[in-house]
């Protein structure tokens, strides 16, 4: 379901969270869909439990899922929800912005970046081959 990067300078539980709203965000876990539990997400990872309660806590604080006295978490979706996480890129991309500006680069070499990184994307796409049937 998600894979931890130990090389991450971030907590672990900062890397999972940030996984869970990239799932939720993108549908790939469905609204009011179970998690995953504790026990067995700490054992699939091999991490203490405690980092998993974490994770799930600091997600339910945010937004990202709610609990279920006996039953467990589950995905809390809505779409303000999309709508916090992108104002939190563009602000991102305000700062970079501002920090690539600071350091001699233009405008129109961010633009060029972006429209590059636009034109590989979509390259990427049209050159997967479809699974055989």
């Amino acid at each position: 379901m998600i894979i931890l990067d130990y090389r991450d300078t971030r907590p672990l539980y900062e890397q999972i969270v940030d996984k869970f709203q990239m799932l939720i965000l993108s549908g790939a876990l469905e609204p009011n869909s179970r998690m995953p539990s504790v026990r067995s997400l700490a054992v699939e990872l091999s991490i203490n439990p405690n980092t998993i309660q974490r994770a799930y806590s600091e997600l339910e604080r945010n937004g990202f899922l709610y609990t279920v006295k006996g039953k467990g978490n589950y995905v809390a979706y809505s779409d303000s929800l999309k709508d916090v996480r992108k104002q939190e890129i563009l602000e991102k991309l305000r700062d970079l912005k501002k920090e690539a500006l600071s350091m001699g680069m233009t405008v129109k070499e961010l633009t060029e970046f972006l429209e590059q990184e636009d034109t590989a994307a979509a390259g990427q796409k049209e050159t997967k081959v479809p699974a055989a049937e």
